[in-house]
């Protein structure tokens, strides 16, 4: 082939929507010398039998602003790569059962507002004006949202990659992808049946495809990507007489889409009929087990019907429009839709694996995939993304996501796909993946498991007869069976000696010459001496807030670095990546466990237990025995106490444990410690501190020193914005709230306009008092400014705070 690409910038493995986002919108930041490869022809996978809705809401950040970026996109792509495409903006309403589902509509609302989405709150006579054919006799209320309605797949695709190939772009249909080769510096060899083309970025945008894709990466450094495969159906109906005419009625319009979220499915009129997509509780997986294997190729094929699964659904949305029931079945789309186990796709660098990328496993792929490719070509070119895109980046899994735990969450989530995700509720698929070596004991002792980063921690300790059912957790207030306890726990903490058993917290030790050199030139701030600890943090070239570890200086050039759990894999390629050959990063979360032992009484039950010296500072660190076992002790408490962190050895911990239970300390869960850190103003990772954010706008300057001489990532950013002036300021908030606490991304007011945004809330028990973190205007980050904080729906009058912790200001107590 004389017109066969040997050498491209990016190639792109996949040719449904994503892929072709991703090629269109790499050519609108510049590069316009990247190839992308289908086996079939383009759409061939779950793009073409998509339904094509493309909704704006979510309750995600960073899902709503990839959709909604969609709509905006697909609202001029038509005319702007001059390709005809069938777009129809009907609005969309979801109707509402309940006081919390109102609740979650009212707070997907405002962050919509926030965005620009003139979202609305209706009733359900106002739906009924606009949807006549609906009934509404037990509805509490209905979200209106504009901008929601669908799209023509297959033309949006086309268009795309009209769109690429205008500005440059090549793409090679009927041209399967075999394998991949890292060359030694980096840059990729893809082999394809028709010859080789050599790049140096590769994208997986496979689909349903990506895990079997996936697998070429692992000589390089990959893993199996973590994604199952569903069966949906959705059915579309014969013609409907009324349909028709009440569009002639009405210009041409067609229906609002709806959405019968506490059921669990959508309805759209689908020409003069209609379609009917549900998500039922009683779904299936396939290509799940040997004797269904996946088929080399699937291109354009679907499974035969299976009506009973979705019978009773279907028999619901008759009954909400019984215009439905005077129609036929007239065709079934039985089709494979990839799932991760959150549901949400997996978007941006490959773990573990140089210059390579993800765009796959989308389960809402046309919605999406406009953002999608945008996102994708800002990581691959600029090396950041506008938006935080935490929620889709592929490095939130780790080695947890066995091919179980996929197929199990991947069942959960397709079966609860309109579920409202309540902030104490716990999903219960595919549990105890990753065991702390003190697990049976927490559970003895009354722990209420959540799930970290696969790894089993205690929300919170019952006690008996405490309600710990699911159905308990079924609310957005904090008051449930945990709240008494959860106030003991932190009064436990506040008044003697609390211990809480934290594993999976990801740790690196980092040593080998010119180590210190490499921090030094990574962080924004200084190091420790030897024998000491602090925070450090990295920004990315815009100064935004990357990362934050605790820095454990043990030599010259000898550190153990502690970060987050969901971290492990994000901070494990950012300080491989910025480390020279000299230096060795080891991971070494799996083979240790942590407790926080913390409060006044903390010193008194170690002494009786240890050999260390607890007379030294805060922020120090030593090697010592703890209840006759070998440990490593660090003066430092995330709870704002007097406290240290245990750390030992998978082996040695129980008896550790053990001992100080025994000597008087009480456990306490992560519910519990999220309470005592906001009250100290303690920022949490990828809430508070999110690339979001500035390190300045973060409230973190004293964390930056930009006289040294090392040209950290974001310096000459931070520069500027030190001499410009931030756009936003960090706060604490004091808030009148009811029954609900401030959740992530609650919109911030000031006389009847949006002025920022909360990135955590949640009460304190030691100050008597609803807390919330945000980012506001500059000028309005004045202590004792009145704001509001919209929650749920609810206005609540909020003070900006002195810029100091609410809780022992001055620190005495930790320091004492």
């Amino acid at each position: 082939m004389s017109d066969f690409p040997t050498k491209a910038r990016v190639v792109i493995i996949g040719g449904g929507v994503v892929g072709a986002s991703s090629l269109y919108h790499l050519a609108k930041k510049g590069w316009t010398d990247c190839v992308l490869l289908e086996k079939n022809e383009l759409t061939a996978g779950s793009t073409w039998h998509a339904a094509g809705n493309v909704p704006t809401f979510s309750t995600s950040w960073a899902i709503m602003n990839m959709q909604r970026y969609s709509t905006e996109l697909y609202a001029r792509l038509g005319e702007e790569v001059d390709y005809p495409m069938n777009y129809h903006q009907s609005g969309s309403i979801r109707l509402a059962h309940s006081k919390e589902r109102m609740q979650e509509f009212e707070r997907a609302c405002a962050m919509g507002r926030y965005q620009g989405i003139e979202m609305e709150m209706w009733t359900p006579e106002q739906a009924k004006d606009q949807y006549p054919f609906l009934e509404t006799h037990d509805l509490e209320g209905v979200l209106f949202d504009p901008s929601d309605g669908d799209i023509d797949p297959a033309q949006l695709t086309q268009a795309l990659a009209k769109g690429a190939r205008d500005m440059g772009q090549k793409i090679l249909r009927f041209t399967p992808a075999t394998g991949v080769t890292q060359k030694e510096d980096g840059t990729w060899t893809v082999h394809t049946e028709k010859g080789d083309i050599d790049c140096d970025y590769v994208v997986n945008a496979a689909g349903y495809y990506a895990q079997r894709v996936g697998e070429w990466f692992k000589p390089f450094g990959g893993r199996t990507v973590p994604a199952m495969v569903m069966s949906h159906q959705y059915l579309l109906t014969d013609e409907v007489p009324e349909i028709e005419a009440w569009s002639k009625e009405n210009g041409g319009k067609k229906l609002p889409l709806l959405r019968d979220v506490d059921i669990s499915y959508y309805l759209r009129q689908e020409k003069n009929g209609f379609n009917l997509g549900p998500y039922e509780p009683n779904c299936k997986g396939h290509w799940m087990t040997e004797d269904d294997p996946m088929p080399e190729d699937f291109s354009f094929q679907l499974w035969n019907d299976d009506l009973d699964r979705i019978e009773d659904i279907v028999t619901d949305a008759m009954e909400r429009v019984p215009l439905m029931a005077t129609s036929g079945v007239g065709r079934v789309i039985n089709g494979p839709i990839p799932y991760a186990p959150d549901g949400l796709p997996l978007i941006g660098p490959m773990p573990g694996v140089q210059n390579a990328f993800e765009a796959h496993t989308f389960t809402f792929g046309i919605a999406q995939g406009g953002g999608a490719g945008k996102v994708l070509a800002e990581w691959i070119v600029d090396g950041f993304t506008e938006w935080d895109m935490w929620a889709v980046d592929p490095r939130r899994y780790t080695d947890y996501t066995d091919q179980d735990y996929c197929n199990q969450k991947g069942l959960e989530v397709y079966g609860n796909e309109y579920a409202m995700h309540f902030p104490h509720h716990e999903w219960p698929a595919a549990r105890d993946k990753k065991l702390s070596p003190v697990h049976a004991k927490v559970k003895e002792l009354g722990g209420v498991m959540g799930a970290y980063n696969g790894w089993e921690r205690a929300n919170w300790f019952a006690q008996p007869g405490d309600d710990v059912s699911e159905e308990s957790t079924h609310t957005w207030g904090r008051s449930g069976p945990w709240e008494q306890r959860i106030k003991e726990e932190c009064e436990a903490v506040r008044d003697h000696c609390g211990v809480l058993d934290l594993p999976g917290f990801s740790r690196f030790m980092v040593k080998g010459e010119g180590a210190a050199e490499a921090l030094r030139g990574l962080a924004t701030g200084g190091l420790p001496k030897v024998g000491r600890m602090n925070l450090i943090y990295v920004s990315d070239d815009r100064g935004r807030i990357l990362t934050e570890m605790s820095c454990i200086r043990l030599g010259d050039d000898e550190f153990m670095m502690i970060t987050a759990a969901t971290a492990q894999w994000h901070d494990r390629d950012i300080l491989i990546n910025a480390m020279p050959a000299s230096v060795t990063v080891d991971d070494v979360t799996t083979t240790r466990d942590t407790l926080i032992v913390t409060g006044p009484k903390s010193r008194e039950i170690l002494s009786g237990l240890t050999d260390a010296d607890l007379s030294t500072g805060w922020l120090t660190h030593q090697s010592a025995t703890v209840a006759g076992q070998p440990a490593y002790l660090i003066r430092v408490s995330f709870a704002g106490e007097l406290g240290w962190e245990v750390h030992a050895l998978n082996e040695h911990m129980p008896a550790i444990y053990g001992a100080i239970i025994d000597a008087g300390a009480k456990p306490f869960g992560m519910y519990a410690l999220n309470s005592l850190r906001i009250e100290k103003g303690y920022r949490a990772w990828k809430g508070d501190l999110s690339t979001d954010f500035s390190l300045l706008e973060g409230g973190l300057g004293r964390f930056v020193k930009l006289d040294k001489p090392q040209d950290f990532p974001g310096k000459a950013a931070i520069l500027n914005e030190k001499q410009q002036g931030a756009k936003k300021q960090f706060v604490t908030l004091l808030v009148d709230a009811k029954d609900c606490d401030a959740p992530y991304m609650s919109c911030i007011w000031h006389d009847g306009q949006i002025v920022g945004e909360t990135t955590s809330g949640a009460w304190g028990y030691r100050i008597n008092a609803s807390v919330a973190l945000g980012m506001v205007r500059p000028d309005l980050a004045v202590p004792g400014t009145e704001l509001e904080v919209e929650i749920y729906g609810e206005k609540c009058r909020a003070v900006v705070q002195e810029d100091q912790p609410l809780w022992d200001a001055e620190n005495e107590r930790l320091r004492a």
